[in-house]
């Protein structure tokens, strides 16, 4: 184990991650972004790094017009994979071993392969059939024609070459060189935008966490171009109801969850982009003011189908699909929240020739209306659904993050509830049913079975609409979180909605 070596929270988090991009590659790698966030316990201070890459400089709206293109897919939806500029920020300023010793690990397994997974086996028939993956994809993923099943040992020495250089170079070894040109070369032959200055050029951005108090703990968040606030917004909605009174998934709690939800995604939908091109009004989106009024809005006993976002000019003047999420602890009390993501499934899937990844499809979550604070530009980061999270009181320090796509914001917000308002320890906060509204309009809401028949009938009543999953649905993604407590004891929860575990510690490894 990295810890076992010498290794800190970051060191750990980093060689884990690079297995995952190996073991999962459908669900992330070194073709997508990646969001951080750090717990130093040292200095006591959180740090937030944004390593999601930005558009190609030519790929503007007047590119897509002239191109014909109605909807981003394939290269057009290829940004600039920020994943390793993340990874060679992190462990330049917290590391301890450096890329050398970290990537080891998944080197290691890539050149001498390891059983296929059940999660990174679903879909294997659908992969085997399809017409449209490009030559490269197949020969990686689908060699002979047959996608590996659990169990089928898989090897990927082409992706072992790429983190070797990535070993090797540091972000030189993925931005510039064979892996960049590949990228580049990949791009010009489908007609994208990509060139090596928009790989060269790019770094990741130390940003300072935004966060909102919650019945007495801060709960942290990442600042946009992702939807983190959307957590923050809900819980100061949820905060104006006495949600420990109704009761753990009662009919009431979980109206008002519902609720907060739409208010909260409205608000999100309407002015979060990259704040490097537009002013994102961040300090009013997750102001308690903004939730005292956005909570008169929830009627305790019918849903809105519909919801209209803030108006905060008039407020102000009355007021006067696809990711990893992973958590690390240390000895210490570092604590590392990460996330990774190739957006869709096996994101774009393209495969630059000889790299054994793929590119991922962020840009697929830009707007093509002009004007919007999400609109595509180049250069500019899309709105992003993967967030990492941490949350303290006093002595206690929880980083925990839940995976899939919009489901993200609304299934933090319910962890902690299930932490503060209702009392759960970590494991059972993270295994506890839970709903979740993928849509923006309408008042269809997806359970998990577990929930109890006279609660989703009663919800029924109040207008919501369920829509019934398996009972440890991975559709509302899967979570981890680790945990300091006030005695210096570390804590680790894993999802049993996917196949991760918390691992205190494990046997020496051959390299």
């Amino acid at each position: 184990m990295i810890l076992e070596r010498g290794g800190n929270a970051v060191d750990a988090a980093i060689a884990a991650n690079a297995v995952l991009g190996l073991t999962q590659p459908g669900a992330n790698g070194i073709g997508g972004d990646l969001f951080v966030l750090y717990y130093d316990s040292q200095a006591k201070k959180l740090w937030g790094l944004n390593a999601s890459g930005w558009s190609p400089a030519g790929m503007t709206l007047e590119f897509v017009r002239e191109k014909g293109i109605k909807g981003l897919q394939g290269i057009y939806s290829v940004t600039v994979p920020g994943a390793v500029a993340g990874w060679d920020a992190l462990e330049r300023r917290f590391g301890k071993l450096g890329l050398e010793k970290v990537l080891a690990p998944a080197i290691f397994y890539a050149e001498n392969g390891f059983p296929a997974g059940e999660l990174s086996s679903v879909g294997a028939d659908s992969l085997e059939k399809s017409t449209k993956l490009n030559p490269e994809f197949r020969r990686l993923y689908i060699p002979g024609g047959h996608a590996p099943r659990a169990g089928e040992m898989f090897r990927n020495p082409d992706l072992a070459g790429s983190l070797r250089r990535i070993a090797e170079r540091g972000r030189d070894g993925f931005y510039r060189g064979p892996t960049a040109d590949a990228i580049v070369r990949l791009s010009k032959e489908l007609g994208g935008a990509m060139t090596a200055e928009d790989l060269e050029q790019f770094e990741p951005e130390w940003v300072e966490p935004i966060s909102t108090t919650y019945r007495g703990w801060t709960v942290y968040e990442m600042p946009p171009n992702g939807h983190g606030l959307a957590v923050l917004s809900m819980l100061n909605i949820m905060e104006q109801f006495p949600l420990a009174d109704y009761g753990h998934n009662s009919v009431r709690a979980l109206h008002v969850m519902i609720e907060a939800k739409k208010l909260a995604y409205a608000d999100m939908i309407r002015y979060v982009g990259d704040p490097r091109f537009s002013k994102v009004p961040v300090n009013a989106l997750i102001s308690k003011q903004l939730a005292v009024e956005r909570a008169k809005l929830i009627d305790p006993d019918h849903a809105r189908c519909e919801v209209l976002p803030s108006d905060l000019e008039t407020l102000a003047r009355s007021l006067g699909k696809d990711t990893i999420y992973m958590s690390a602890i240390d000895k210490a009390g570092n604590i590392v929240s990460l996330i990774q993501s190739n957006s869709g499934g096996f994101g774009s899937f393209l495969v630059p020739a000889n790299c054994g990844f793929v590119l991922h499809n962020r840009g697929s979550g830009f707007s093509l209306e002009p004007g919007k604070p999400n609109s595509l530009a180049g250069h500019r980061r899309p709105l992003h659904t993967i967030i990492p999270a941490f949350m303290e009181k006093g002595d206690v320090r929880i980083g925990f993050g839940i995976q899939e796509g919009w489901n993200q914001a609304q299934a933090q917000a319910q962890f902690v509830a299930n932490i503060v308002d209702f009392g759960l320890g970590l494991q059972a906060a993270i295994e506890a049913p839970r709903f979740s509204k993928y849509s923006f309009s309408g008042c269809d809401v997806r359970f998990e079975s577990r929930f109890p028949e006279t609660v989703l009938m009663e919800l029924t009543k109040h207008g919501h609409v369920p829509n019934l999953l398996p009972a440890f649905s991975s559709s509302m993604g899967r979570g981890q979180a680790v945990m300091r407590d006030g005695h210096g004891v570390n804590y680790g929860a894993s999802d049993p909605r996917g196949d991760g575990q918390a691992v205190p510690e494990g046997p020496p490894l051959p390299f």
